[in-house]
């Protein structure tokens, strides 16, 4: 089996070329400059995710390459609003188009509407995307271990924070662990391996051991129920970052209000 995650990174590298073509750097650099010397508005992602009582980042999700579309008509003007309605911590919004239905648009939409820091998620490989991040209202983009070597995190990250966005550093295995001690503000485990698709929670809880303790961690994908949330915060995980189980359903709102309650009575 091709390993999906080499076929998306090889597919961004084009992509980003092309849009390098209809927004030339020096253009949204200029403008993301104006933007900031404006005044940007912080929203902490990792400062969120600790304060919160349950820690889940919902997120917008409509298609993804193993399921195929999950929600095709899902609307941003109108479920990450739900989102915040119904007890989430922060946001995540998949900008990927190709493989994942997204858009940078979903944000520039959902921004005006919402206050939770939103995360663009995203296979971020050159610092152009994250100027992109800044320009349509992100506080917060999604560095994957798996794609970069750690220089290029380190780099990435440094212009990050010079942009005010925070780093969610994605970790899949502990061939990766020697990234963690990068300056990112939040280290995620992706329980979902890119490359096969098999998902398996104890991979958080096999990683959480080795991984900062003054960092704040998160868990991502497969988590099936507030038991496990549970046991993922003795484990030291303060973020949850829930997408499909919420999208599938008709109301992806409500869904995060009833599992927020049951998590509450668990």
């Amino acid at each position: 089996m091709k390993d999906i995650l080499e076929e998306i990174v090889a597919y961004k590298r084009i992509e980003v070329a092309a849009q390098k073509e209809q927004m030339p750097p020096r253009k949204l650099y200029a403008e993301v400059g104006r933007m900031m010397a404006e005044g940007v508005e912080k929203r902490s992602l990792s400062q969120a995710l600790t304060e919160n009582d349950y820690g889940i980042i919902a997120e917008f999700k409509r298609k993804s390459p193993s399921k195929g579309w999950i929600k095709e008509d899902g609307k941003p003007e109108e479920i990450p609003l739900a989102y915040e309605q119904n007890g989430a911590a922060a946001l995540s919004i998949l900008t990927d188009e190709k493989y994942f239905g997204g858009s940078l648009d979903f944000v520039r939409k959902a921004r005006p509407l919402v206050n939770l820091p939103i995360l663009r998620k995203d296979f971020i490989i050159d610092e152009y995307q994250l100027f992109q991040a800044r320009h349509v209202g992100a506080d917060a983009v999604l560095l994957i271990a798996a794609d970069l070597k750690k220089e290029e995190v380190r780099s990435l990250t440094a212009t990050a924070h010079e942009l005010a966005l925070e780093v969610l550093l994605e970790l899949h295995s502990e061939h990766e662990l020697d990234y963690a001690d990068l300056p990112v503000d939040a280290i995620g485990v992706n329980n979902r391996n890119l490359g096969t698709f098999v998902t398996d929670v104890q991979n958080s809880f096999r990683m959480a051991a080795r991984l900062p303790e003054d960092r704040v961690l998160v868990s991502e994908s497969g988590i099936a129920g507030p038991g496990v949330i549970r046991l993922l915060r003795e484990a030291g995980y303060r973020g949850f970052l829930i997408g499909e189980s919420f999208m599938k359903t008709d109301d992806p709102g409500l869904a995060l209000k009833q599992f927020i309650k049951e998590l509450a009575s668990s």
